[in-house]
């Protein structure tokens, strides 16, 4: 039963605030010259600034997802669906902590109701005061005289926490009255204590937007007029009934609703698979049952997709917006079920999910009778949840191993979780299992992150998991093929067509991943491809570079960040790696050396400022040289500065331009900068094709957000290093600042790599000018290409089309790219193609996120491709 403790959860939370919320109130606050365009762009950065943030406690793919799923709650006509939040009177004794939780979800453009009590001050007054506190069954009874504490007990503590809120930047509405009505609980008994009976949303609903926080007490009035008071639990319990919103949030003290015996945290409470046996168990009694108890009356009058938390102030945005939480989540669930027959779940039912999401069947395929009577051949066991959000098909001959035939989840599915949940039910019964997916599956990451192994073959992927010989897994798959279990694709056929193997230092083998895409010329073969798991040492984590690449790694199936270094953060912990709790370290060079020369690392990604990498690279080479064993090259190192860009000896590591077996025999590689990157990718498909004009130069107009400029050491109000932009998106105001107007780096790094397109390598100069804008990251690149013949937008549209078929990572798409299809992107996009009317000059505008493309993830791309990885692995290619 409390296995469900440790479960996926539904939503997420949010712990680190204080740092940008107290470091970035100015920027918030407009000033009166400032025009109300520009008000708009800073709140925006500053919101884009606070988002990025939250991926330092959870992942990049769940902050987003999270957001989404908030976001999309509150709709115009009913603005108040995100979330009420209950604070319990100690909890207001935190008020710094709750004030900088609330501004949190403000800044990124959340609105919660927030409904607080005043218990504990309330006892505190009345008993000073020589009133003496009584209550019947748990309620307090209150005479007028209680009441008159009461109301200015409840006014003072909801005054104090607005004041808390607007003195950070955050706007909000104290609303004590005009939202409850009541009739007497119980006059005779409990006295002025009121029951609600009718809630009027409008104040909230006003509140919301008006751009407010709306701050309730939980004082009710009778119809005549007669205030009453109602227990703030009851109250907001009510006004959840009213609202229905996704989120209702207990704050309190604890942080969470705790096992009476082993004293753990309840993490995940299923109340349809939970609750009767929990309400059984004897440490749940008195207080515990009683809350739960109400939790479940509750949620049993609201949608499915409500859920509530309790948890503590300080760690409200990680229960919001990680999948791991950090309180205790309720939730009604569903009972998952097992059928071994589509009669006992329904043949209507079951063909209908066949029908609206098999993904063979929706392309044509295969038909629902296909897949019916295939069911039909071997024994199998049908999982999934009630209202049908996720069904699996599990084939398990006897005596052979089982197969995940199907695995269809509906956006819900994915979104709640119930996919996880479900999966884990397959496992439970199952101890081998293969499955398989489309190459391009948005949910690709996750197949990943539950199988032991994997490959792809012919745009399907194989994964499996409770195999771990190689040998085996290749008999396993043999077998399915000739039994026609699975498709005959995954397994190369005669002795001409040995399968794709790549030996490990444990002496394993893994497949090639390689048939899903096109490479950079015809004679570039596919390379085996390992899943060993390898170690990587980053130097310089510090900036925002550091972070995304942090990021991107937590993701990676194989390979595991062990050593992350920056001299001002020493003894901090590392934000945004979820695989393992890491600190910064302060390595030295001679710390590299010793770290190379014991092979502590596989590789070594360094994100230092130009001109500081050298030493470091030296030390790994002597590190290397004095292995034992006389390795030469040692580790793998990839430079994202510009300090080997144009060295000899070293790959650069643009793939799609300048090809990939290079960078899988490569040990040096230099990362492309981000401007060059969108530079090369505008102009080599015309220049390889010899058709930009000779003796005019080709021109490259950027804007970059401001984090491509980089960060500067900053301090916390706590006096902690941190990392703060170097230019301050305020200075901009609204506006972009042209700058390195010739001679920019980029510049001279894009044509010197340019002219190896060119015939006999003659030297190519482009000129490029860039600005900074007031967005935080993503380039938007114009080319203006002077063409030696004259040519149509359709035939450059159709020249790039050809050169960059089959890269995962560019988008080509008919309109001018914008910044959102730029920012946070992994991809290259390039779009808006016009040719002068005269047919001599093309105009193509492309762009990349520096911090991705133009960084991390052309980092990751080549660290997977250097370490014999899948190229793509790690990468979200949605």
């Amino acid at each position: 039963m409390l296995a469900a403790a440790s479960a996926s959860r539904i939503y997420g939370r949010t712990a680190g605030r204080a740092v940008v919320l107290r470091a970035r109130h100015a920027v918030v606050a407009p000033k009166l010259h400032v025009s109300a365009r520009t008000i708009q762009s800073i709140a925006q950065t500053d919101r884009d600034t606070i988002t990025r943030l939250l991926y330092s406690i959870g992942t990049k793919r769940e902050v987003e997802r999270h957001l989404r799923i908030f976001s999309s709650s509150s709709h115009p006509s009913q603005p108040a669906k995100f979330a009420v939040i209950k604070i319990g009177g100690a909890v207001l004794d935190e008020l710094d902590e709750l004030a900088l939780s609330l501004s949190f979800l403000y800044r990124v453009g959340l609105y919660p109701v927030v409904l607080h009590g005043a218990g504990p001050q309330l006892n505190h007054i009345i008993e000073r005061e020589g009133v003496v506190p009584d209550y019947i069954d748990g309620i307090r009874v209150t005479d007028a005289k209680t009441l008159q504490i009461a109301r200015r007990v409840f006014l003072e503590e909801n005054l104090k926490l607005v004041g808390a809120l607007e003195k950070l930047g955050t706007r909000a509405r104290p609303i004590t009255s005009g939202v409850f009505t009541a009739d007497y609980l119980d006059k005779e008994k409990y006295g002025l204590v009121g029951k609600i009976t009718k809630i009027d949303k409008r104040p909230l609903e006003a509140s919301i937007r008006a751009g407010a926080l709306p701050i309730l007490t939980s004082l009710a009035e009778s119809p005549d007029g007669q205030i009453l008071n109602v227990n703030a639990d009851i109250a907001a319990g009510e006004l959840a009934k009213e609202l229905e919103p996704m989120k209702i949030v207990f704050l309190n003290e604890k942080g969470g609703l705790f096992h009476g015996v082993t004293g753990e945290k309840l993490s995940v409470i299923n109340l349809d698979e939970e609750y009767d046996q929990l309400m059984k168990e004897p440490w749940v009694k008195y207080g515990t049952k009683l809350k739960l108890r109400e939790f479940k009356e509750l949620l049993d009058h609201l949608p499915r997709s409500s859920s509530v938390a309790v948890i503590s102030a300080s760690m409200l945005q990680k229960e919001l917006f990680t999948d791991s939480g950090a309180g205790t989540l309720i939730r009604r669930g569903y009972k998952l079920f097992k059928h071994n027959s589509i009669e006992s779940l329904g043949a209507d039912r079951f063909r209908q999910v066949i029908h609206d999401r098999d993904p063979e069947v929706l392309s044509g395929f295969q038909s629902v009778t296909g897949v019916l009577n295939e069911m039909k051949n071997t024994p199998y066991t049908i999982y999934g949840d009630e209202p049908l959000d996720v069904v699996a098909l599990v084939s398990h001959p006897p005596g052979e191993v089982p197969v995940l035939t199907k695995l269809l989840a509906s956006r819900a599915g994915v979104l709640n979780n119930v996919m996880d949940n479900v999966f884990s039910a397959i496992k439970k019964d199952h101890r081998k299992l293969f499955w398989t997916a489309q190459a391009d599956d948005e949910n690709r990451g996750w197949h990943f992150e539950r199988a032991d192994g994997s490959f792809t073959r012919a745009g399907k992927s194989l994964f499996w998991y409770g195999v771990q010989d190689v040998k085996e897994v290749e008999s396993i798959v043999r077998d399915f093929e000739e039994k026609g279990r699975i498709a005959r694709v995954y397994l190369p056929v005669g002795p001409s067509a040995p399968p794709h193997k790549a030996a490990s230092a444990s002496g394993t083998r893994a497949y090639s991943t390689n048939a899903r895409r096109g490479y950079a010329s015809a004679a570039e073969a596919p390379t085996p491809v390992t899943t060993e798991v390898k170690r990587l040492g980053l130097i310089g984590a510090r900036g925002y570079t550091g972070q995304a690449l942090t990021t991107l790694l937590s993701g990676h199936p194989h390979l595991a960040l062990t050593h992350v270094s920056s001299r001002q953060l020493a003894g901090q912990p590392l934000l945004g790696y979820t695989k393992a709790p890491l600190q910064y370290v302060n390595l030295e060079v001679e710390d590299v050396e010793k770290m190379e020369e014991a092979g502590a690392v596989d590789a070594w990604v360094m994100a230092l400022p130009n001109g500081v990498c050298k030493p470091f690279v030296d030390a790994v080479d002597r590190g290397a040289a004095a292995r034992a064993g006389g390795a030469k090259e040692g580790s793998v190192v990839v430079d994202l500065g510009a300090d080997y860009r144009f060295e000899e000896g070293w790959a650069y590591g643009l793939p799609e331009l300048y090809g990939r077996s290079a960078l899988r025999a490569a040990k040096r590689i230099a990362n492309p900068g981000c401007y060059a990157t969108a530079a090369q990718m505008l102009l080599a498909p015309l220049v390889e094709a010899g058709l930009v004009a000779p003796g005019v130069l080709p021109t490259v107009f950027g804007l970059s957000g401001y984090s491509g400029a980089g960060t500067v050491t900053a301090t916390d109000p706590d006096g902690r290093p941190t990392s703060a932009p170097k230019v301050a998106p305020e200075s901009l105001a609204g506006g972009v600042r042209p700058y390195a107007l010739t001679g920019h780096i980029h510049e001279r790094e894009a044509g010197h790599h340019l002219s190896r397109l060119l015939p006999g390598g003659v030297g190519m100069k482009i000129a490029f000018v860039p600005a900074v804008a007031p967005w935080f990251s993503g380039i938007i690149a114009t080319a203006s290409i002077p063409l030696k013949d004259r040519m149509s937008a359709r035939e450059v549209a159709a020249l790039f089309s050809e050169r960059y078929k089959g890269e995962r990572l560019v988008r080509l798409l008919t309109g001018v790219p914008e910044l959102r299809d730029i920012e946070d992107k992994h991809t290259w996009s390039a779009g808006g193609i016009q040719v002068s009317s005269e047919g001599d000059r093309a105009v193509i505008v492309g762009g990349l996120d520096n911090l991705l493309k133009g960084a991390a993830t052309q980092c990751l791309q080549n660290l997977n491709l250097a370490l014999g990885y899948d190229e793509f692995a790690g990468i979200p290619t949605d």
